[in-house]
């Protein structure tokens, strides 16, 4: 009969190597706690363990011996030790730190504008205090060694430009007071801390082309909006809110009640931009990365479609699913920039399985633009499925070998080209505004600007 695992790691054959392993364990358990105990006294309270230690070997000596200036020793020492606790206790006793934070939210670029302000409530003078507020956000210093007199207040403004994109912590305060001789160091924290969200800085794209999917027999494409659009389709009452610009003057007068205009949304197609995040195929690190690139292009496209009135729609899988539908406005194009901000390389589902699972999304009136570094020709043919349904696809390609990896796009950019699949391929160190506009002249986009006229 078969064992189970259980039985079979507790038989004599397997019983030294499951004993090995728990005193492995062990070993490894009592180095750590070793470690742990070398940090405390030798490192962070070496002052502390050697006046312990003369402490200890003065009193022993004293009783030993009973030689009076040994005792004396001991309790100079023990008088030193109790005086200075106290000084560090004391001197952050009745202090208020506060933080004040203008905005939680800021683009790559921008500079956090904080003001820190510690007052002393007391009626004692506050010597050598320490005054950080931690964060993890890059190029951010704040530490400051202060001191104030009774009922005083030190004040000082912060400022720190986010250079990277992403969730960071700010805070809380702290105050960090030790004492004349260096025996202690108390660290007392003030408040909650906060976080910051820094989106990508999305660049201008002045030449930036697509090919884009014509709707034919605009009226039957269109739907009501809220956004003011040349397609008025009606009027309605006014309500709280409504802009004075809407108001239809001659209805109001012909019914003495104010009446607003209705609009229609405009029949263009739909912009998805699907961003590629599987790990194995992103290169470099830092800013100089395919991911950080593929971020500021997929929020520069994003951009460039929204301030044209555009419906954007934003796709990617990274360790979750990541979907915006395709809406307009400025808020909309916040939450894409939310996304982008958080976005991580860390996913593990290839482009070509993204593109076959979300198709359905995408239909003859879509314009699909993919963000990707990935030479793995698969997902072309993916593309290509799409593109026989109808949709028309742009590619923006990312050269991975420009970012230190061995891999080049030299035959997926080749299988892109035979299936007329207009492409941008991106280096690093391109001017990102050059790069993705430097086809707009080229005969290939002359040839699909043909195509979409031709009747």
């Amino acid at each position: 009969m078969g064992r189970s695992r259980f039985d079979r790691l507790t038989t004599s054959g397997t019983e030294e190597p499951l004993a090995l392993s728990l005193s492995k364990g062990g070993v490894r358990q009592a180095v750590n706690a070793l470690h742990r105990l070398y940090d405390f006294y030798l490192v962070r309270h070496r002052s502390l363990t050697a006046v312990s230690v003369i402490f200890v070997l003065a009193l022993t000596c004293a009783f030993a011996s009973g030689f009076w200036l040994l005792f004396r020793l001991a309790y100079l020492i023990l008088a030193t030790v109790s005086l200075s606790y106290l000084w560090a206790r004391l001197n952050l006793w009745g202090l208020e730190v506060t933080a004040e934070r203008r905005v939680d939210r800021l683009l790559e670029g921008q500079a956090t504008e904080d003001r820190i302000t510690v007052r002393n409530r007391s009626w004692f003078s506050k010597l050598w205090l320490e005054v950080d507020d931690p964060s993890d956000l890059p190029g951010r210093a704040v530490q400051r060694v202060i001191s104030l007199r009774p009922r005083g207040y030190r004040s000082w403004r912060v400022s720190t430009v986010c250079t990277r994109r992403g969730l960071y912590s700010m805070g809380p305060p702290t105050v960090t007071s030790g004492d004349p001789f260096g025996l202690f160091r108390l660290t007392h924290r003030f408040g909650y801390g906060q976080r910051i969200l820094v989106y990508p800085r999305a660049i201008e794209l002045p030449n930036f082309y697509v090919p884009s999917a014509r709707l034919p027999g605009e009226g039957r494409f269109r739907r009501r909006t809220q956004y003011v659009t040349p397609n008025a389709s009606g009027v309605r009452q006014y309500q709280y809110g409504d802009s004075f610009n809407r108001i239809h003057w001659p209805t109001t007068v012909r019914t003495n009640e104010l009446m607003v205009k209705l609009f229609e949304m405009d029949p263009a197609s739909d912009v998805w931009v699907v961003l590629d995040l599987e790990a194995k195929v992103h290169a470099g690190s830092g800013d100089d990365s395919t991911e950080e690139y593929a971020v500021k292009i997929a929020a520069s496209v994003a951009r460039y479609f929204l301030m044209a009135n555009r419906a954007v729609g934003y796709l990617a899988l990274e360790r979750t699913f990541d979907l915006e539908e395709a809406e307009r406005g400025a808020q909309h194009y916040m939450r894409i920039l939310e996304h982008l901000a958080l976005a991580r390389a860390d996913g593990d589902s290839p482009l070509a399985d993204l593109l076959t699972a979300e198709a359905r999304r995408f239909g003859r009136h879509t314009t699909v633009v993919v963000v990707t570094p990935s030479t793995d020709e698969d997902w072309v043919v993916g593309l290509q499925s799409l593109t026989q349904r109808g949709v028309k696809v742009a590619v923006i390609l990312l050269e991975p070998s420009t970012f230190g990896s061995p891999d080049n796009s030299l035959l997926v950019f080749g299988a892109l080209a035979a299936s007329d699949i207009y492409t941008y391929l991106v280096k690093r160190s391109d001017d990102l505004a050059q790069a993705l506009g430097s086809g707009i002249d080229s005969p290939w986009v002359a040839a699909a600007r043909n195509s979409e006229v031709r009747p």
